[in-house]
This record gives structure tokens, C-alpha cells and sequence, in this order.
């Protein structure tokens, strides 16, 4: 095998502003990936990214802005408070209700994604979460829980709590009758389980509507979650739909 393979591992930083200036850049990129892949519906949805220094901050995506638009510069943040402290727009007050309280519950998270996809929801209607019938489902095995609860849009932090409660020590949380919620130690992780777990909802969704489907055995499972389900790998596979999105709309930088 050659020696002079280069193999891409998440960067380290010298200082925090070139950290704070990555993480914004990399929630620009995915914020425009979920615009690609059609995960709006109207206002609904955001992504958030822990500040490196000011750790009960996080930056989001503005309210009533199209992913598809998203340009770092346009990202704003948020104080424990709910308070945007630099950015020219709004924050979306269930971003703050949600996310608040998953950053504070916690503080291994860096970054978290929710938003309205099709399949998520139709996933969430049916209070079910992801099961190991697939390869790539097996990364959320043992690892999704279920908010088993609705009532209405969320614009209290108590409810918020409530979610981040439910979320617990895992990677993902079903919102009933809502949608999708993921966490990850990188923005590129976070993004990448919201993406496959919506993938994965709409796999179960089919399977199940053809008939019997069959469930991967516990053992096999657990062993396929080590391989496909930890941190670096949600970073791996988040790699190239960056590389993408970067090239083809480059202004996202801006």
C-alpha cells in the first residue's frame, strides 16, 4: 500500500477565532445542503453551532431566511438569554426553545439540527424511530429515542427541556407528530445524521409499506454502530456532500 495516502481527519485550531470562523463556515455549507435536499417547509427549521469561547452562545441561521441564501455572514448570535449579540435578523424562537436547552444538557454537543423534513415527519406521525434494518440505520441503534409527547409549536424553554430530556445521551430524538432532532461533537457530524436518518426514516417507511420487514440481530447491530455510528465517521461521511456544496455555490463563504 502507498505511504503517501492522505487520509481527512477533523482540523485542529490555534486559536479560537480560526475555530469559531470553521464552525461558522461549516453550518453555512450545511444549512445550504438541507435547502439542496429540500428540508424546508416555510420558516421551520435550523441548525446551530456552539460558539468555541463563548460556550452558553451558539450561532443559527436567521429567521425567515431561505437555506438555499445562507451566507456565513448571515448567521447570527444567540446568548443564553435568547438575545441576538451580533448579526443584522431575528432569531426563529423555537430555534432558541430547542436548542437552548440541548446545548445546556449537553455539553458535548457542539452542534444540532431540526428541521421539517418529509419523511422525518411522516416517521414522527407514527411515533416510531429508526430500527436496524439497514446498514446505515444501524448507526442510530440504541442511539434514537422518541418524544412521545405534542403540543404545539415550541416556544417554551420548558418544553425545550423537555426535548433535551427525551434526547438524553443519544444522537437523535423523534419529535412526535414534529420531525427529526441530531446531535454531534461537529457541525459536519450533526448534519450528517439529520441527512441519513431522514434517509433511513424514508427506507423504513418503504420496507414497511411493502411487507415483513427483517430486523438486523441485536449483536450484528450493536457491532454495526461501532463501525458506521461513531463521531469521526458522521464527520467522514459528511466530507463529501461539503467538498459539493462548496464548490457549487461558493458565495455560501461570503
Amino acid at each position: 500500500m502507498p505511504d503517501n495516502l492522505v487520509y481527512r481527519l477533523p482540523r485542529t485550531f490555534d486559536t479560537v477565532e480560526e475555530e469559531r470562523r470553521h464552525r461558522k463556515e461549516r453550518l453555512a455549507a450545511a444549512l445550504r445542503i438541507f435547502g439542496k435536499f429540500g428540508f424546508e417547509e416555510g420558516v421551520a427549521g435550523h441548525i446551530t453551532a456552539r460558539d468555541p469561547e463563548l460556550t452558553d452562545h451558539f450561532w443559527v441561521n436567521p429567521f425567515g431566511m431561505s437555506f438555499k441564501h445562507i451566507r456565513v455572514s448571515d448567521l447570527i448570535l444567540v446568548n443564553h438569554e435568547g438575545t441576538v449579540v451580533e448579526g443584522r435578523h431575528p432569531v426563529n424562537q423555537a430555534a432558541f426553545a430547542i436548542h437552548s436547552q440541548v446545548h445546556q444538557a449537553r455539553p458535548d454537543v457542539v452542534a444540532a439540527a431540526h428541521s421539517h423534513s418529509v419523511y422525518g415527519r411522516a416517521l414522527s406521525a407514527l411515533g416510531q424511530t429508526i430500527e436496524p434494518i439497514t446498514q446505515d440505520a444501524c448507526a442510530f441503534y440504541e442511539d434514537n429515542a422518541l418524544f412521545d409527547d405534542y403540543t404545539g409549536v415550541v416556544t417554551d424553554v420548558e418544553e425545550g427541556k423537555r426535548i433535551a430530556a427525551a434526547l438524553g445521551g443519544n444522537k437523535a430524538v423523534v419529535l412526535r407528530n414534529h420531525g427529526l432532532l441530531t446531535v454531534g461533537e461537529t457541525v459536519d457530524a450533526a448534519a450528517w445524521w439529520f441527512v441519513t436518518m431522514e434517509r433511513s426514516a424514508q427506507v423504513q417507511l418503504v420496507a414497511k409499506a411493502a411487507g415483513q420487514v427483517v430486523p438486523i440481530e441485536p449483536g450484528n447491530a450493536a457491532l454495526t454502530r461501532q463501525q458506521v455510528g461513531s463521531e469521526l465517521a458522521g464527520w467522514v461521511n459528511f466530507q463529501p456532500l461539503h467538498d459539493q456544496i462548496v464548490r457549487e455555490q461558493p458565495d455560501l463563504l461570503e
